[in-house]
């Protein structure tokens, strides 16, 4: 049988045996007949708030929180029709927050890609940054005692609008919701503390759950200092079709908004496999190795330990080189030796978080990788290159008997499968 795995802007075509082959797909949803329409009542009709331009008095400023290169989101749709029904405020009243969390900033051909030319040339649009301290407001600290540090230009803004989509989330149990604004804007310290190596390691921080997971419901905390955010996510099915709108207050809307995509994402399997076959969901998820482990945590949860666990991820961009996580796991013999590193007093790196959950993984399967990237970053990064999915499954399963089975998630982290 044949299965489009998603891969790049593209897909990848396998064959895998049909006997022994079980394909999870989250479940399907047609898109809206017309998302504008959507997006405009859901602005008019929010949960558990006023409609938007009742949040707006003349003189206020607005900041709009929108989603790095990273994310599927359709800014360039979304932020337009917002920005038409804010037509009655001034532009120059209108700031465009790019929400980078700990991410690179964004060039202007990347931000013309991701809000249309006509949003970048007409209003006011920034990266975030979150090592620039000078451009954050404190507003406390974290339950670790680190500073809890905001973008000004969110934080004093008269009104806040987070958008964005709800995806499941590796260890946050959802994106989307108070997750625009923590980590989205929040400085590096504040990121730092919330996503340190006991928050990674709790066994709540996990895909699907934000009740009792520590670094979902600091998020939500955090996220709630600077007073009131009028939230604007979407539902997307694997076409990037809008399937559901949920505006209005942060955190009910977005509650909302993870019981809509928890119904779809979900999906029960009776029994682990010995081979499990994923991906980082297409571009631009898989735009590098550090997205990457989100698929890998997603094929994880159904592997039988011992396993094998092949992720197929473009990863154009590299890991990407020289980044916090590149220096991270070339200071390191294995990944064991991270984890020793995680757990010594003091010890703490930008983008440690993606290396832990890798090496946890690994202490689970042997992960091999699909991918654009040279043998010998793969290697350098733990992993084991792969050239050919399907002879690897086949190679895999033969060795292993007639008994053993593959399963494959062709959108990866859009799912969650879970052992029933």
């Amino acid at each position: 049988m044949k299965v489009n795995l998603a891969y790049g802007e593209t897909q990848l075509p396998v064959e895998f045996p049909e006997d022994r082959t079980t394909v999870i797909e989250p479940a399907h949803l047609p898109g809206l007949p017309d998302e504008r329409a959507a997006v405009f009542d859901a602005l008019d009709h929010p949960i558990a708030a006023p409609p938007l331009r009742g949040w707006i008095r003349p003189g206020n400023r607005v900041c709009i929180v929108f989603t790095d290169i990273t994310r599927a989101t359709p800014n360039t749709r979304m932020i337009p029709w917002l920005l038409e029904h804010l037509r009655d405020v001034p532009r120059d009243h209108i700031t465009l927050l790019n929400g980078t969390g700990t991410h690179r900033p964004n060039t202007r051909e990347e931000l013309e890609r991701i809000l249309t030319p006509a949003v970048v040339r007409d209003y006011r649009v920034i990266n975030h940054e979150c090592d620039r301290t000078e451009s954050m407001v404190a507003l406390g600290t974290t339950r670790t005692g680190a500073p809890v540090l905001l973008n000004r230009h969110l934080a004093e803004a008269a009104v806040r609008i987070v958008t964005g989509f709800i995806e499941p989330h590796f260890f946050a149990g959802f994106s989307g919701g108070p997750k625009g604004i923590m980590p989205g804007v929040a400085g590096l310290a504040t990121i730092m503390s919330n996503h340190g190596a006991e928050n990674i390691g709790h066994p709540q921080s996990a895909f699907g759950i934000t009740a009792g997971n520590p670094i979902w419901e600091e998020m939500r905390d955090i996220a709630l200092r600077p007073g009131p955010s009028f939230l604007l996510n979407v539902a997307l099915n694997p076409q990037r079709e809008i399937t559901g709108v949920f505006a209005g207050d942060l955190i009910e809307a977005h509650r909302a908004g993870i019981e809509f995509v928890r119904r779809s994402a979900m999906q029960k399997v009776n029994a682990p496999f010995e081979v499990v076959v994923t991906t980082n969901s297409g571009y631009p998820l898989d735009l590098n190795l550090y997205q990457s482990v989100k698929g890998m945590s997603a094929g994880a949860r159904i592997i039988q330990p011992g396993g094998t666990l092949i992720l197929a991820a473009e990863c154009r961009e590299g890991v990407p080189s020289g980044s916090p996580l590149d220096q991270l796991l070339r200071s390191a013999r294995c990944p064991e030796q991270i984890l020793t590193f995680l757990n010594t007093p003091g010890f703490v790196r930008p983008e440690q978080w993606q290396a832990q959950i890798q090496a946890l993984i690994q202490r689970k399967a042997n992960v091999l990788v699909y991918s654009s990237l040279p043998d010998e970053l793969v290697r350098g990064a733990f992993l084991t290159p792969c050239h050919d999915i399907g002879a690897e499954v086949r190679r895999r399963l033969a060795e292993l008997g007639p008994g053993a089975r593959v399963a494959v998630l062709p959108q990866g982290p859009l799912t969650i499968p879970y052992l029933a």
